[in-house]
């Protein structure tokens, strides 16, 4: 079959789920094209989990229907099974068995041969360096390793769409990245992958990205098109004394808003040319100390902690 970039592979309409008097996702609507990294993101409380179990199939929507491939997930569970993979953000793992068992665990779940098997843990286990660790205890592993063995299991019987909620939370740095890195592997093999996370510096990592906020779709876009949705430009103060450099910068002209980020703030202002000057000489007048005020590029947090605060994005 001859798949083009464009075509639809997950298509979610009007997605309702409520529990009791709470309504948890409100008409979620969006559809993912083949090939592409999808991420859904929001603050905890968004439905972004909600949402993705109505995608795997394992709740049920009361209202709207997820297609995928072509196939109703509601109306036809067993022909989704094999097409796509669901990796919740406490992936089943049997903490009693190897790396290995647990690998054979899930083949022979989705039926693969021996041979097969064996041709793709391997392939998987090196692409996220854990060939060495195959006769360890899952029980053993370190978060970071755990995640990366469920990604091997989930991706064991080869599936056309990934949906991963959560994957990395919790994880080091280190093995986010090598997550990462064999996330884009998959894409360039044609695997669609959908996944929310909780970490908007991976946000931008994904080709498009949906804002989800009490339970309601509010933009879909790339990242480089949702900066564009901010107005204004980012200011960056590194500082000591962040809470008393956000103090300083609240209401000085030119600035419409002021966030605590580590260690230092983060302004967002008309101007930046003429706003760092400024200020420079209000930190230094209130006797705030500061390592530098620089112009910073605008990031999807930047962005999300905007659309958030000013109720700027547009329902869909």
């Amino acid at each position: 079959m001859n798949r083009s970039a464009d075509e639809i592979v997950v298509q979610a309409e009007a997605l309702t789920k409520r529990f009791a008097a709470v309504v948890a996702v409100s008409r979620v609507s969006f559809s993912v094209r083949r090939g592409e990294v999808f991420g859904l993101v929001g603050p905890d409380g968004a439905g972004k989990t909600t949402v993705m179990r109505m995608l795997a199939g394992v709740m049920k929507p009361e209202e709207g229907t997820t297609i995928i491939e072509g196939v109703d997930v509601a109306a036809r569970p067993e022909d989704i099974r094999r097409r796509v993979s669901y990796m919740p953000q406490r992936f089943a793992l049997y903490e009693d068995l190897t790396v290995d068992e647990n690998i054979r665990f899930y083949a022979d779940v989705f039926e693969i041969a021996p041979k097969l098997r064996e041709e793709r843990a391997a392939r998987l286990l090196a692409a996220s360096g854990m060939g060495h660790f195959r006769a360890r205890l899952a029980g053993q592993l370190s978060g970071g390793m755990k995640q990366k063995l469920g990604l091997t299991c989930a991706l064991i019987h080869t599936p056309r769409v990934l949906l991963l909620d959560e994957p990395t939370t919790g994880v080091d740095p280190v093995s986010r990245r090598d997550f990462w890195r064999i996330l884009y592997s998959l894409r360039e093999e044609g695997v669609t992958i959908v996944i929310s996370t909780a970490y908007l510096d991976e946000a931008e990592r994904c080709n498009r990205l949906a804002l989800l906020h009490r339970g309601e779709l509010r933009y879909v876009d790339t990242p480089d098109n949702l900066r564009k949705l901010l107005p204004g430009q980012v200011v960056a103060v590194t500082s000591g004394e962040p809470g008393r450099a956000q103090q300083t910068l609240v209401g000085m002209p030119g600035v419409s808003a002021v966030r605590v980020l580590g260690d230092g703030v983060r302004a967002l202002v008309d101007d930046q040319l003429r706003r760092i000057p400024e200020i420079e000489r209000a930190l230094k007048a209130g006797g705030v100390s500061f390592g530098g005020v620089a112009a910073s590029r605008t990031s999807v947090e930047d962005v999300f902690v905007g659309l958030l605060q000013n109720d700027l994005a547009p329902k869909q």
